[in-house]
C-alpha cells in the first residue's frame, strides 16, 4: 500500500450522482460483472484487452460511505473494495470464461488483502447481481476448489453487488496512462510471481 500511494499522490449502465445501480432483469448482451482483486489499476489490465470486454471501470463498491473518495476508501473507515465493473458481450465471451480467468489473475488464499496491498480495500470478492451471475460464480468456485493446485483454502467471497461508485479519474486505465509508474507498482508489488509460484502460467501475461 505504501509504494502505491506513494506513486500516486458512458456506461452500460445508468449513473447517478457518480454511482451506478442495478437491474435484477435476466442477463442479455451486453452485460457486467463486478470484482475485487487487490489494485484496481492491475484488474484493469488483466481484463480490458480480453476479447470480448468493452470496457473495464475502477471503482469502490460494499462499504456504506456513499460517493467515497480514494482517500477514504484508503482509510479502510468506508468498507469498500476497490472493484472493477467489466464490460462484456457474452457472444464473444461467456461469464462463466472471464470468472473462471479471474481466479488465475488474484490470490484467493489471501484473506488480508493482495500482494502488498493489505487491508479492507485490497481483498477479493465477486460481486453477483442475479440469481444467474450467482449461480456462474458458485459453480466456477466449487470447480476452482477441487482442481487448484494449491493446498491453502481459498478465502474470496461471493456477495451480492450494491451500489458501485466510479473512482476518481486518475484511477481509470493507469496503467495505459503511467505505463513506467504501473510497471513498476506492479513489480514491485510481487503480483505476477505470487500468481505463477500458484497458478504455474500467467494468464494474463499474453494481454499485457
Amino acid at each position: 500500500m505504501m509504494i502505491r500511494n506513494t506513486l500516486s499522490s458512458a456506461l452500460g449502465l445508468l449513473l447517478l450522482s457518480g454511482a451506478a445501480t442495478f437491474s435484477n432483469a435476466s442477463l442479455a448482451a451486453p452485460q457486467t460483472m463486478i470484482v475485487a482483486g487487490g489494485c484496481f489499476w492491475c484488474v484493469e489490465s488483466d481484463f480490458e484487452l480480453v476479447n470480448g470486454v468493452s470496457d473495464v471501470i475502477s471503482g469502490y463498491t460494499g462499504g456504506q460511505t456513499k460517493n467515497p473518495t480514494y482517500k477514504q476508501v484508503s482509510s479502510e473507515k468506508t468498507g469498500h473494495f476497490e472493484a472493477v465493473e467489466i464490460h462484456f458481450d457474452d457472444d464473444i465471451v461467456s461469464l462463466k470464461a472471464l470468472v473462471d480467468y479471474y481466479w488465475k489473475t488474484i490470490d484467493p488464499t489471501d484473506a488480508k488483502g493482495q500482494f502488498c496491498d493489505k487491508g479492507t480495500p485490497y481483498k477479493t470478492a465477486i460481486f453477483y447481481q442475479n440469481d444467474q451471475q450467482k449461480a456462474v460464480f458458485e459453480a466456477s468456485l466449487e470447480k476452482v476448489e477441487k482442481t487448484k493446485p494449491f493446498k491453502a483454502d481459498i478465502v474470496t467471497q461471493i456477495l451480492p453487488a450494491s451500489t458501485f461508485y466510479l473512482a476518481e479519474e486518475y484511477h481509470q486505465s493507469y496503467y495505459t496512462k503511467n505505463p513506467i509508474r504501473y510497471a513498476f507498482y506492479r513489480s514491485s508489488c510481487g503480483r505476477d510471481s505470487k500468481i505463477e509460484s500458484l497458478w504455474g502460467d500467467i494468464a494474463s501475461h499474453q494481454y499485457h
